[in-house]
């Protein structure tokens, strides 16, 4: 099994907005650094535009809200990714660049080798994660560590 995460975010102004540009236009940086490392398997893309990552893929209609969704070959994997490496510095910033979301934005569930999972299943298991809370179907990262002790 591979690991599928997703994780949404709304902009504090449209992607095109100063407000916003120094995280626009490190996407592709941080995308490329996901893509390099060990245990990447997929990433939902956008339209390939310079500066854009997967931006066009907004949800419900609207150019702020939006989503990144990968899968990985484990946990250990893309923790690595998302603490240990630069992606972290913007991880540790992005209230510069987002609202703060008062529903669940971080989901992850296992997937079947092979599966790139569509971004309606990923927000029905986010749906679900809040839902229902932390279970084998959809957890966080907390749930996550205490199952593997």
């Amino acid at each position: 099994m591979h690991l599928a995460e997703l994780n949404i975010g709304r902009l504090i102004a449209p992607p095109d907005d100063p407000l916003v540009a120094e995280f626009m236009d490190n996407l592709d940086r941080i995308n490329g650094l996901a893509k390099r490392m060990p245990g990447f398997v997929w990433m939902m893309e956008g339209s390939g535009e310079p500066g854009r990552g997967n931006t066009e893929t907004c949800i419900d209609g609207d150019p702020r809200f939006i989503a990144n969704l990968s899968v990985w070959e484990t946990p250990a994997q893309l923790e690595t990714f998302v603490f240990g490496t630069l992606h972290n510095t913007f991880l540790k910033r992005r209230q510069a660049w987002f609202e703060a979301l008062e529903q669940m934005h971080f989901v992850m569930w296992w997937v079947e080798e092979g599966t790139e999972p569509t971004l309606d299943e990923a927000l029905a298991k986010l749906d679900h994660r809040a839902a229902h809370g932390d279970s084998p179907d959809a957890f966080g990262w907390d749930w996550l560590r205490a199952a593997a002790q």
